[in-house]
């Protein structure tokens, strides 16, 4: 029986892996860094260790210093969350060598599924096909281009060792394929320690469908149900759904057997996900995460299951508290992701700041998971994920109307963030009549009816709380009777498609972050949309363009270099 547990993470995960703890009597000791010092999640726990610095790599990524807080403090198991070293065999390895539990699956399974060549091989043997690609892993630009050929364009090129969309680039055409590659295997290196990648046919229109399944140590698997994450911008995702909606039987069925038949065959324990990506009648194993996922609430909603408090439960060797016959979806739950991001023009760029106000909203069947509270600030290192909207409704057209009004009552100010562009989703007709796809968002976020802190709905206009660093708050009261702004639509500026300054040849940091490349010199000639650096920030890389065609007149930053807001990197002077 396991008794007290190191929560491995930080944020809302934290949060609410130790919220479950306290629901079954267990303590919670959590791990921190100095920018965490004071969090929400520090707060809540029975105990905290500190990690000294700042950097994930220097803290929560630190095995040794993680897994010597949970011995120190007398733990017994340590839950890992998910993102940093979930899914790290190397770590559930020296977990059970400190004689830990890990609450999740063995180091072997973890291993092998984060292998996504050795999970492409297991799914085709149990017969469950991949997306068609490469099984064997691929780093010369003259080989993708065979692939290319043989397969046809676009092609996604992976992180064999990768997941979340971080180490992928889409390659068009040829042309395209040196860069791509590079790029990837960049990310690919920075963001999991391995820079091997992999190959497989770009799907143009899939839906993004996963099927959580959760495992004991005593032969008991149940899928619990299945979601549809294809709202997604840089192939992270936006918002969730679940049940997936309009599936035909067949293929939620054959994705459930799929699902059960691929866990069985890796022999797993615990919480986990099969991701496939469904097109028309057809589906394709994608990749398994060997953790719990961030959307978990929404099968959680449906279900009435606690997936978090079942985790610790099956580690600490007990059975499933229910089987598949007990696991029926009720109603239909949505999850918004809250990020603080940037959205003008359709970037999403990385906004670290202070929530100078962060007032949530409430009511019957809203959930908000956060590890944020009003005066916390939002760190330039780590993930920038603020809190999960979450709520359920009778059917999907009641959980969506009720997540518009849910993001009515939430009130943001200090950074900006992506609430407006998800109401925006979730108004439009291509959302509700389930006609979207993995880039349906890329395809439309420029024209989404986005208008300041305004979003059309019905014919009817409602205010999203938006980022306006001059206001001393965000009205989320709507316009009008009813939630109606009377005389038409409200200012024509779009929070999507605002004016930008023309380029003056002076490219600057948008945000805190550190420099991955420079891919130009003194001398170079340039065009407005070549790429000059290239900036990692909250995990993901942004690409800096010169702006304004001319030649490099100076650039005043190096590979590695941190680099805060508003600093000059690059000058191009016109011809």
């Amino acid at each position: 029986m396991i008794a007290r547990v190191l929560v491995a993470n930080r944020g809302e995960i934290a949060v609410r892996v130790i919220r479950a703890c306290h629901r079954l009597g267990i303590a919670a000791i959590v791990v921190h860094s100095e920018p965490d010092a004071g969090s929400m999640a520090v707060d809540m726990a029975d105990g905290a260790v500190a990690l000294p610095g700042a950097a994930a790599a220097d803290t929560y990524l630190d095995i040794d210093r993680v897994v010597g807080a949970a011995v120190e403090t007398g733990c017994d198991a340590l839950h890992p969350g998910y993102g940093f070293l979930a899914e790290r065999a190397t770590f559930a390895a020296a977990v059970g060598a400190a004689s830990l539990t890990f609450i999740g699956p063995s180091a072997d399974v973890i291993a092998t599924m984060g292998d996504k060549l050795a999970a492409r091989q297991i799914a085709a043997d149990a017969g469950v096909a991949p997306v068609p690609g490469a099984m064997f892993g691929v780093d010369q630009p003259d080989r993708v281009r065979q692939f290319g050929d043989e397969l046809g364009w676009p092609l996604a090129v992976k992180a064999v060792h990768g997941g979340g969309g971080r180490g992928m680039r889409v390659v068009n055409g040829p042309d395209e394929v040196t860069d791509a590659l590079a790029a990837a295997q960049r990310e690919a290196q920075a963001s999991f320690g391995r820079p091997e990648l992999y190959v497989e046919r770009f799907l143009r229109r899939p839906r993004h469908v996963e099927v959580q399944i959760i495992a004991d140590h005593h032969g008991g698997l149940v899928v619990v149900g299945d979601r549809d994450c294809s709202i997604q911008r840089r192939y992270q995702k936006v918002i969730e759904e679940a049940p997936a909606p309009q599936l035909p039987d067949a293929v939620r069925s054959g994705l459930a057997a799929a699902a059960e038949r691929l866990a069985r065959a890796v022999g797993y324990t615990n919480a986990g996900t099969l991701e496939f990506l469904v097109e028309d009648d057809a589906f394709y194993f994608l990749e398994m995460n060997t953790r719990i996922q961030v959307e978990h609430p929404v099968t959680e909603l449906v279900s009435g299951i606690d997936l978090v408090a079942e985790q610790i439960l099956v580690a600490g060797g007990e059975r499933l508290s229910f089987g598949p016959a007990e696991v029926e979806p009720r109603g239909a739950a949505i999850e918004v992701r809250l990020n603080a991001e940037d959205t003008t023009d359709g970037r999403f760029v990385p906004a670290p700041g202070t929530l100078r106000r962060f007032e949530l909203p409430d009511g019957d069947h809203v959930r908000v998971d956060t590890g944020y509270r009003e005066g916390d600030s939002i760190p330039a290192e780590y993930d920038n994920l603020i809190a999960k909207v979450v709520v359920w409704g009778a059917d999907r057209e009641a959980a969506r109307q009720r997540a518009l009004e849910a993001l009515r009552g939430l009130v943001v100010d200090g950074v900006p963030t992506t609430a407006a562009v998800a109401a925006a989703v979730l108004a439009h007709d291509d959302f509700r009549t389930v006609n979207h796809s993995t880039s349906w968002l890329a395809d439309h976020v420029k024209t989404l009816e986005v208008t300041g802190d305004d979003v059309r709905v019905l014919g009817r206009w409602y205010r999203i709380p938006r980022f306006d660093d001059t206001a001393s708050g965000m009205a989320a009261e709507p316009q009008g009777t009813n939630g109606a702004r009377g005389g038409g639509p409200p200012r024509t500026r779009s929070a999507a498609t605002s004016d930008r300054r023309a380029g003056d040849g002076r490219v600057t940091a948008p945000m805190q972050g550190t420099v991955t490349t420079v891919d130009v010199v003194v001398g170079d000639a340039v065009t407005t949309d070549t790429r000059v650096i290239a900036l990692e920030a909250m995990k993901m890389e942004n690409a800096l363009t010169a702006g304004i065609d001319g030649v490099v007149a100076a650039v005043h930053v190096e590979v590695g270099a941190n680099v805060a807001p508003g600093t000059l990197l690059v000058e191009v002077r016109r011809d």
